[in-house]
């Protein structure tokens, strides 16, 4: 069954977080939304242009079972800093939704309180605005809510994604797919 999934995209997001677990997701079924904040036409933080499929303000009603939140910056403050991204956050995290946030995105699910008694990670320096994590690692699952280092472990985040939803032999056989 196909799952549905919403990935944010802004001015300054890093490629390599959005792009790879984005790939991976597609490869092992899941219907792909790229969400782009403030507009279509997006340029990532090492330059590469993006169109996205759509604004964030029109997905507001839209189903779906993953919410990636990619980092970079200034991505993550641009994704932080609008209220359309906070609200699909906020109903993701109401629902029980998957969020997958990595690098420095996992500040903002921090911010919102989100990771009160959970364990996450996140780049290195920004493991203060975890507010109520326990820190530490290269990719972290607790409940619905998983997290990355960096764009050096995103193919094991999108992995980890996959997992949540589709299991562990989806995840093995994209994995190998991609010789991973």
């Amino acid at each position: 069954m196909s799952k549905k999934v919403i990935l944010l995209f802004a001015n300054g997001t890093e490629e390599t977080e959005a792009v790879t677990p984005a790939d991976m997701l597609i490869r092992a079924g899941a219907e792909l939304t790229v969400a782009g904040q403030g507009g279509v036409e997006r340029t990532g933080s090492h330059g590469i242009r993006v169109m996205c499929d759509k604004a964030v303000s029109e997905c507001k009603n839209d189903d779906f079972d993953l919410l990636i939140i990619p980092g970079g910056m200034p991505g993550t403050n641009n994704i932080e800093a609008d209220a359309d991204c906070r609200y699909l956050i906020e109903m993701a995290a109401k629902e029980g939704k998957f969020i997958g946030a990595i690098c420095a995105a996992p500040k903002i699910l921090g911010g919102m309180g989100l990771l009160n008694g959970k364990k996450a990670t996140c780049y290195p320096g920004f493991e203060p605005k975890l507010t109520g994590a326990k820190t530490g690692g290269r990719v972290v699952r607790d409940g619905n809510i998983i997290t990355a280092a960096g764009a050096g472990t995103a193919v094991e985040f999108g992995a980890e994604l996959i997992r949540a939803l589709y299991g562990d032999e989806t995840a093995k056989t994209v994995l190998s797919a991609i010789i991973a």
